[in-house]
């Protein structure tokens, strides 16, 4: 099982670490629209990244989740992604 943990750089970029048989680092940008769009504006950005990323290592290991990218970025490779992180943030 993986660990997340999710560091606040500034309003829209968070750094996130993912230990599990490898660490990785990635750096992910959020625009204020989009996560309030996912959110409602109900839970905090860093739950929203924690979140997705929880989402991510479903699908794929650590070390397949790019180094850096803009949360969209997730729609493209999982279109099912936006539907089901708003179930998972309810």
């Amino acid at each position: 099982m993986a660990t997340v943990k999710v560091k606040k750089l500034n309003e829209s970029t968070f750094e996130v670490t993912v230990e599990a048989q490898a660490t990785t680092t990635h750096t992910v940008t959020v625009d204020p629209g989009y996560a309030a769009k996912l959110t409602d504006g109900k839970v905090p950005v860093e739950r929203l990244v924690q979140r997705s990323f929880d989402f991510l290592l479903e699908r794929e290991p650590n070390t397949s989740i790019l180094r850096r990218f803009d949360l969209p970025v997730i729609g493209r490779y999982f279109p099912e992604y936006e539907r089901t992180i708003k179930n998972m943030l309810a």
